[in-house]
């Protein structure tokens, strides 16, 4: 069979089990725009930038000022000529937000998952899992070299019996705080208590975890926070924030780290002034506002990504284009993504939407799912 033909006979699988997929282009700046193919104007409620922060003025500005600065690109890797003042100053104010002494910056959160997970995960390790994981750490679980077990989403007890069980294995814990399909959050308390008494060290991807959970380090648990640029502070990239030590592992280990040329000086410096937003008293009220957007949707929902199961894939579809022809994008999650017959909405909030963006919204998922709307 050619090349060719074996591609044919691919897509023709896809397309008959209804998944074929596409990139659909959004004309936007926030969360109003318009679909380019058909020209229709919507809401979108599908996008990470948790707190609009991507068309942020001083986002903006910062941007631009790196831009006449250094230019568009940083032109290496970090370890050669690629690091740029602005690389140390993110990477030193990550390091305070996330109260650790260290942080080094990758090209994408993704990247910065693979190249932690391989750079600890050796052989001589076992990497215990949540099974809801997001998929950059499963392919990082795949690509290191340790044995690896998954243990049942969220149950400490499971995973317990793992790492008791692991012999003279040393151990690494990987989860998400937030997971990124139902919007649900692990127990860091638990996790990190049950992490100190094991020994293990404990990777936590923090990636959507914009209203929380908050944690520390009680009981001295060997913790690397890994978070992105690109979701709460509208920028591009990611990083991994612990001790000196590891994270100057990571520089010298992590491929994905070595062999890519540095994030761009522009999203470094929109990030920079995205953090510094977030750390600032604007940062609270953008954070408190997205706090009231999800209660409207779903009251003491933990995080701004909200599912609505649908169950059946044509259901999800059907949903997703009677919310489309109201104006709202919501798209329809489906299998591989999510397991079979848990299709569903994935709504995603921001502190960008204004409050008649979120009614309509709220009264378009009743119409669409017979939901009865929040408040």
């Amino acid at each position: 069979m050619t090349w060719d033909a074996w591609a044919e006979r691919e897509a023709a699988a896809i397309r008959d089990a209804g998944r074929w997929r596409a990139p659909r282009t959004f004309d936007a700046r926030g969360p109003e725009g318009t679909l380019t193919d058909d020209g229709r104007a919507v809401v979108s409620f599908a996008s990470n930038d948790y707190l609009g922060l991507t068309a942020h003025p001083a986002v903006v500005a910062a941007a631009h000022d790196a831009l006449d600065r250094w230019g568009a690109g940083a032109g290496s890797a970090r370890l050669i000529v690629g690091a740029r003042p602005i690389h140390a100053e993110l990477e030193a104010e990550l390091a305070a937000w996330k109260r650790t002494p260290r942080a080094a910056l990758f090209p994408t959160g993704f990247a910065t998952n693979l190249g932690v997970i391989t750079t600890f995960g050796g052989p001589g390790v076992l990497v215990c899992s949540d099974e809801l994981n997001h998929a950059s750490i499963i392919d990082g679980c795949r690509m290191a070299r340790a044995d690896v077990a998954v243990y049942r989403h969220s149950d400490l007890d499971h995973l317990a019996a793992l790492l008791r069980d692991r012999g003279a294995c040393r151990a690494l814990v990987v989860t998400d705080t937030v997971f990124s399909m139902d919007g649900d959050i692990a127990d860091m308390v638990a996790l990190v208590d049950l992490c100190a008494r094991e020994d293990a060290l404990l990777v936590v991807d923090e990636a959507h975890a914009v209203l929380g959970p908050d944690f520390d380090r009680a009981g001295g648990v060997e913790l690397l926070r890994i978070g992105t640029l690109s979701k709460t502070l509208g920028s591009l990239g990611g990083f991994v924030a612990g001790s000196a030590r590891a994270v100057e592992l990571v520089e010298n280990l992590a491929r994905p780290y070595i062999f890519t040329t540095a994030t761009t000086p522009a999203d470094a410096a929109a990030a920079l002034a995205a953090l510094r937003v977030l750390r600032s008293a604007e940062g609270a009220q953008l954070v408190q506002r997205l706090r009231a957007h999800v209660d409207r949707i779903r009251p003491g929902h933990p995080s701004p990504i909200v599912p609505f199961l649908c169950g059946d894939e044509q259901r999800a579809l059907d949903a997703a284009a009677a919310l489309l022809d109201a104006g709202l994008l919501v798209p329809a999650i489906r299998p591989p993504t999510v397991p079979a017959g848990s299709s569903r909405l994935r709504v995603t909030v921001s502190a960008a939407h204004t409050e008649e963006q979120v009614t309509r919204l709220v009264r378009a998922l009743a119409d669409a799912l017979g939901t009865v709307p929040a408040r």
